[in-house]
């Protein structure tokens, strides 16, 4: 009897689940790894991951039915090197953002430093420095993935983006990425008081810079009715873009 007991409990502790172990707590956990591939698959949807040249337009609708176009052509180079130019209005031409990893600038014709600027800071409307700047959501945010949901029967996985540090643009995002494709579909952004700041809806998806990309963003803000600005890209191109184009000694030079 005791040596069947003993066989037995034996057994039972062999068949412990490995994760009690300290090394297995230790292994990410498969959703964890399956958000940040989602993620990472969405950003590569949005924008090349390579050099790359577009053209940039901001229309912008308010409240009171006043409404303002804006429009910037962008050079960016793997998501952490990006220069913004404001090619309309004319009396703004000239300007010309830099953006460094998270580090961003502003150099101005009439000005002879550029002046630090910060990403969460707005560039127009409803659009921040960094919705322009700095489109690199998975270099700046930790991913979970909470659910997944039908949209007008489209199944889609639904993120929260945790920001990794208080320099990114959006304390916290929630991302709703189609799962047959990994298209965008919808974002919501939250302040640091997890605030709901803004909506955005990613449409028109076209063949824009070897692959179909949303080439159309609405903007919303979540707090006044009727603010909306929408971002219109056009005439993307892959370039190959030197390192030496995104320092600050090289703004005045840039053509």
């Amino acid at each position: 009897m005791r040596r069947a007991f003993f066989i037995i409990f034996a057994g039972f502790c062999c068949a412990l689940p490995l994760c009690a172990s300290p090394e297995a707590q230790d292994v990410p956990d498969s959703d964890d790894a399956l958000a940040k591939s989602i993620l990472e698959k969405a950003d590569q949807v949005r924008f090349p991951a390579q050099g790359f040249e577009v053209l940039v337009t901001i229309a912008t609708n308010t409240s009171d039915g006043s409404n303002e176009s804006r429009k910037y052509r962008v050079l960016s180079k793997g998501n952490e090197n990006t220069i913004v130019m404001t090619t309309e209005p004319a009396s703004e031409r000239g300007q010309v953002m830099l953006m460094k990893g998270r580090d961003l600038w502003i150099f101005l014709p009439t000005i002879s430093q550029p002046v630090r600027l910060g990403l969460a800071q707005r560039l127009t409307g409803q659009v921040a420095n960094g919705d322009l700047a700095r489109a690199n959501f998975a270099g700046d945010y930790r991913p979970k993935l909470l659910r997944t949901e039908k949209i007008d029967g489209e199944s889609v996985y639904v993120l929260e983006l945790s920001a990794v540090d208080r320099a990114v643009t959006y304390h916290r995002v929630l991302y709703w990425v189609r799962q047959s494709n990994y298209w965008p579909q919808k974002a919501e952004f939250y302040s640091l008081s997890d605030r709901l700041l803004k909506t955005c809806v990613y449409e028109n998806f076209r063949p824009l810079g070897g692959r179909p990309r949303p080439t159309r963003l609405v903007m919303q803000d979540a707090l006044k009715s009727g603010e909306e600005s929408v971002l219109e890209y056009a005439e993307m191109r892959l370039r190959d873009l030197p390192d030496k184009m995104f320092t600050k000694d090289y703004l005045k030079r840039i053509e």
